[in-house]
């Protein structure tokens, strides 16, 4: 049974068993509550006898008195132990349920996140699991355990009669088909208020992102104008969803309440007819009234559960996505970094590397160079198993990285990459991120290498200044120092760069590139450049070409030989002549 509400709910082992937990306490807890129907039955049936015996009716008046506080008691016992299973049980299942997902999407490769909307992750990060907390809190235990109630209480009633049930329970079937009939209608509209809010989400978002680019193209308007259609289309949607939702809910609630019509018809008849006592008949009066209010529950969840599916589909999409794996323990003989007949293809769009092989050795600078869009940053992702290949394999020091599991393979990479991903933390916090552990003493020797102790000794508390979202109070020379900082904390074998000078000023090139000479010195460096000074001095250039190897080789010979390298060295030695003229 776990391992079925493990799949059908997306919850972990635990989970699953406790939820089956939560379903007995809120089953035991609604025929509990019919303990003081029985009570009140028996303490009538007392009063009946004492008035035909002229007999007092203060007689077991203290028996009656402590069954009822014996009740209470027990059905606080009942409702704390249904607490603990239903919430506290379901928000430790919310955080693993988070922790799962984190883990997950840890492991996925770069090429699930290109084919994803980030505010699409964020809602199924937020929002649906907070949807997910209020279903399995409020209503999946309560959907089954009002069936598994409703089923033994209607046993009890068909073994005191037959008539009386039929009367009583007739309509439950009709009205739950007509709930569960409703499921593709409500899918349907459920489906398309998601991809409403989506849309309204990733609008934000990009307007957000984009703020300065729409002030300065005068496209507010525009841009409101969006927002405005896309909200009232996600308002619209709502209000179809819930009432699509709240069509059938309502109706079938409303047909649950002519039980009580017929059960007033039926139990009169027998009544009459010297059939069925009165007692009885009081008795299946109390028992429906306390029936359908459950039942009522079970058709609200019935339908909240449709909705709540939709989310739970969207999880697992995400949790059953194939995941990188290989070996935690891994030791390479050497780090040199060879590719090996790679191709490569984001999803099934066209290939952007084939057949590509070089050697990126230990102890030498590897330049990629070539025109824009020839493969030379998917390369530098590839080698440190961003993605995995589509065809060849490369290897680090002789083995296969794709055998190797991501965190472990990346113990060896330091990467210093034209955009820089600061936090919303103090520098010296982001420059610790290079190395987990590291001591203050050395996250400054680091920034100092990186010639980054000027400007931190400038801001208003140092190196305990937190910075804004992504560094927004920072420089791009200043952000890029902190982030080779980082890689010099961290002190890999391998370093892979970037364009990591292509947009900073001859200051802070200058600045950057020192810091560079102290990080590169006896590792295995990949370097993307597009200017051709800055390769110059590499041991080895590989030129890349839509997707292919055009040449490669020492720049020296590259020079000799001709071709694409040449060309682009020509063409750079003409464009450092361009003078901006004014008009005459």
């Amino acid at each position: 049974m776990t391992k079925q509400l493990q799949h059908w709910f997306a919850l972990s082992e635990k989970g699953a068993r406790d939820l089956v937990k939560a379903v007995f306490w809120c089953f035991v807890c609604n025929l509990a509550l019919m303990l003081p129907v029985g009570a009140v039955l028996f303490a009538a049936q007392h009063l009946l006898q004492c008035l035909e015996t002229g007999g007092s009716p203060l007689e077991g008046f203290w028996i009656y008195t402590g069954f009822g506080l014996a009740v209470v008691v027990l059905l606080f016992a009942l409702h704390w132990f249904q607490y603990a299973s239903l919430y506290i049980a379901t928000y430790r299942e919310s955080a693993s349920r988070r922790v799962s997902l984190a883990e997950t999407l840890r492991k996925l490769p770069l090429s699930f996140f290109g084919n994803r909307d980030l505010s699409d992750l964020t809602s199924t990060m937020i929002s649906d699991c907070s949807s997910l907390d209020q279903m399995f809190s409020h209503y999946v235990p309560q959907l089954f355990a009002s069936l598994l109630s409703t089923l033994v209480i209607g046993v009890w009633m068909f073994a005191c009669d037959w008539r009386m049930a039929a009367a009583v329970l007739w309509v439950v079937p009709v009205a739950v088909l007509l709930t569960a009939g409703s499921k593709k209608i409500q899918d349907s509209f459920g489906t398309q208020n998601i991809l409403n809010k989506r849309a309204v989400a990733d609008c934000i978002q990009e307007g957000l992102e984009t703020v300065r680019d729409i002030r300065a193209c005068g496209r507010e308007n525009a841009y409101m104008e969006q927002l405005e259609e896309k909200l009232a289309a996600m308002e619209g949607s709502s209000i179809r969803s819930e009432l699509a939702t709240g069509v059938f809910v309502c109706s079938a609630q409303a047909f649950l309440r002519l039980g009580l019509a017929t059960t007033v018809l039926t139990g009169g008849a027998l009544l009459l007819s010297g059939e069925l006592s009165f007692l009885f008949y009081l008795g299946f009066l109390f028992a429906a009234a306390r029936l359908y209010d459950p039942l009522g529950l079970v058709l609200q969840n019935i339908a909240a559960t449709f909705n709540a599916k939709l989310q739970i589909d969207r999880m697992r999409a995400i949790l059953e996505q194939p995941v990188q794996e290989g070996a935690v323990e891994f030791t390479p003989r050497n780090y040199d970094i060879a590719f090996d007949h790679v191709s490569f293809a984001y999803g099934e769009g066209a290939g952007v590397l084939e057949d590509v092989s070089f050697t990126a050795r230990q102890g030498e600078v590897t330049a990629l160079i070539g025109p824009s869009g020839g493969g030379k940053s998917t390369a530098c992702k590839l080698a440190a198993r961003f993605w995995d290949v589509s065809g060849g394999r490369i290897t680090l020091g002789g083995a296969d990285i794709s055998a190797v599991e991501p965190e472990t393979l990346l113990k060896y990479y330091s990467m210093v990459f034209q955009d820089v991903v600061l936090f919303r933390d103090t520098v010296m916090e982001n420059i610790r991120l290079g190395r987990r552990g590291a001591s203050d003493e050395e996250v400054l020797a680091a920034a100092r290498a990186a010639n980054c102790n000027e400007f931190i000794q400038r801001l208003p508390q140092g190196y305990q200044t937190v910075i804004g979202e992504n560094g927004s109070t920072l420089s791009g020379g200043e952000r890029q120092r902190i982030s080779i900082a980082r890689a010099l904390l961290k002190d890999a074998p391998i370093v892979l760069l970037d364009e990591a000078t292509a947009s900073l000023d001859v200051e802070n090139e200058s600045a950057v590139q020192a810091a560079l000479s102290r990080l590169l010195r006896g590792k295995t460096v990949l370097v993307i450049a597009h200017r051709m000074r800055t390769v110059a001095g590499a041991d080895h250039i590989v030129v890349l070409e839509n997707g292919h190897v055009a040449q490669q080789g020492a720049p020296a010979e590259l020079l000799e030989q001709g071709g694409l390298y040449r060309r682009m060295v020509e063409l750079q030695s003409e464009s450092a002549q361009w003078r901006l003229r004014g008009t005459v």
